[in-house]
C-alpha cells in the first residue's frame, strides 16, 4: 500500500475530488436503487455491489492511465479514431435498443453494455489535441489543417447525434472550445458552427429520433401545455428538489426515488438535493467548479501545447457534462440521458470517466517533474 501511495503522482486535489465523488456516489446510489431492485425482484445489496466494483475498477484504470506519459496518448488518438467511427456506425445499425435509442453494444459474456459515445468523446478530444498542437505552424491552412479537423468533428457529431443528441451537442461545444484555444481563425470556427447547425437541424427534423427530440424541446419550451406523460421525469425531479429544502430529508429518505425512472443515473442530482438539501446541492456544484479550477491551473502550467489542449478538452468535457446533468434536474434544460460524472451509477461510462481523470493527472504529473520535459520532447519526436 505504501508503495502504491508513493507512486501516486499528479494534482493531489484532483485525487481528493475523485475520492469525494466516489463517497457521494456510493451514498446516493444506495438510496436511489430501491425501486430498481424492486422491479427486478432482488435485494438492494445485490445491485449495489456492482457499483463499488465499477468505482474500484475506475480508480485502477485512472492509476494506470496517469502512470502512462501523456505524450503516448498522441499516438493512441489516431488508433482510437480509426476504431471509433466504425463502432459508431455499427452501433447505429446493429446496437442494442434501449429507450428507443441505439447507443450500446453488448459485451459478450460480461452482461455489460458498452456505450460507444463514451469512447468517441475520448477519441475526438485526444485527436483534436494532437492535430491542433502539431499544425500550429500552418494552423490557418484550410486544406492541411481546417478540413481534416472539421471533418473529424462533424463526422463524430452526426454519428452520435442520431442516437444521443445531448452528448453530441456537448462534445461539439467542447470541440469548438478547443478550436478557439488552438488558434483556429474565427472565420473557420464560424464555418464549423454553421455546419454543426445544419447537421443539428437535420437530426432534429429528419433523424430517426426526431419525434423524441421535438417532443422534449416542446415540453421544455411549453411545460403548461405538455402531456403529463411527457413531462413526468421533469416534474418529479422538480418535486424532489422543492421538497428537499435547505437541509434535506436525510440520507435514504427520498420519496421521489419511487417515481423517477432513472433516479440512480440521469436524475441522481435531484435525489441528492432531496436528501441533502440545498446545502448538499451547492457543495456538489462547488466540487465540480473546484475540479475545473484545478484543471485550468494544469492547462496554464503545461509546457507543451498537446498537454494543455488535452487537459483542457477533457476537463471541459467532464464539467460541462456535470452541469448539463444538474441543469436538467432543476429544469434549466430539456430532459436528456446524461449521467453525472463519477456519481451516477454506470458501467463503462464510469470507466471512461476514470481514464479521462487519469490522463489529466498524467499531464499534471509531467508538470511536477521538470526533468521529464526534456525527455518528453524526445518522446514527442519519436511518436510523430
Amino acid at each position: 500500500m505504501n508503495q502504491i501511495l508513493h507512486n501516486i503522482k499528479g494534482d493531489r486535489w484532483i485525487w481528493l475530488i475523485v475520492i469525494l465523488l466516489s463517497l457521494i456516489s456510493l451514498l446516493s446510489v444506495y438510496s436511489a436503487i430501491g425501486s430498481l431492485a424492486y422491479k427486478r425482484g432482488v435485494g438492494v445489496e445485490s445491485i449495489l455491489m456492482k457499483h463499488p466494483a465499477m468505482i474500484i475498477g475506475g480508480i485502477v484504470l485512472m492509476y494506470i492511465s496517469h502512470k502512462l506519459d501523456y505524450r503516448y496518448y498522441s499516438g493512441i488518438s489516431k488508433l482510437l479514431m480509426y476504431i471509433t467511427i466504425p463502432l459508431l456506425l455499427y452501433t447505429l445499425l446493429f446496437g442494442s435498443h434501449v429507450n428507443d435509442a441505439s447507443r450500446w453494444i453488448a459485451i459478450p459474456g460480461t452482461g455489460l453494455s458498452f456505450q460507444t459515445s463514451d469512447l468517441a468523446k475520448l477519441a475526438l478530444i485526444t485527436y483534436l489535441a494532437r492535430s491542433l498542437s502539431r499544425k500550429q505552424e500552418n494552423i490557418k491552412d484550410v486544406k492541411q489543417s481546417f478540413i481534416p479537423i472539421m471533418g473529424a468533428v462533424c463526422s463524430v457529431f452526426i454519428l452520435i447525434a442520431l442516437a444521443n443528441l445531448s452528448t453530441a451537442l456537448m462534445l461539439f461545444g467542447v470541440s469548438v472550445l478547443l478550436l478557439i484555444i488552438g488558434r483556429i481563425s474565427i472565420k473557420q470556427i464560424a464555418i464549423t458552427c454553421l455546419a454543426g447547425a445544419i447537421l443539428l437541424t437535420g437530426v432534429i427534423f429528419l433523424g430517426p429520433r426526431r419525434k423524441t427530440y421535438i417532443s422534449r424541446i416542446h415540453t421544455f419550451m411549453h411545460p403548461e401545455a405538455a402531456n403529463p406523460d411527457k413531462s413526468f421525469r421533469a416534474d418529479h425531479a422538480k418535486i424532489a428538489i422543492a421538497t428537499g429544502g435547505v437541509f434535506g430529508k436525510g440520507p435514504g429518505k427520498s420519496s421521489e426515488v419511487n417515481y423517477l425512472p432513472e433516479a440512480y443515473s440521469d436524475e441522481i442530482y435531484a435525489i441528492i438535493v432531496e436528501e441533502y438539501g440545498l446545502i448538499g446541492g451547492i457543495v456538489l456544484i462547488g466540487i465540480y467548479l473546484f475540479l475545473l479550477y484545478r484543471c485550468i491551473k494544469i492547462v496554464t502550467k503545461a509546457p507543451k501545447a498537446f498537454g494543455a489542449l488535452l487537459a483542457a478538452g477533457l476537463s471541459f468535457s467532464l464539467t460541462i457534462q456535470a452541469f448539463a446533468n444538474m441543469a436538467v434536474a432543476v429544469g434549466l434544460g430539456p430532459v436528456t440521458g446524461v449521467p453525472l460524472p463519477f456519481v451516477s451509477m454506470g458501467g463503462t461510462s464510469m470507466l471512461f470517466t476514470s481514464i479521462a481523470f487519469g490522463i489529466i493527472l498524467s499531464v499534471s504529473r509531467d508538470i511536477e517533474d521538470p526533468k521529464k520535459v526534456v525527455v518528453g520532447e524526445i518522446k514527442e519526436v519519436a511518436l510523430a
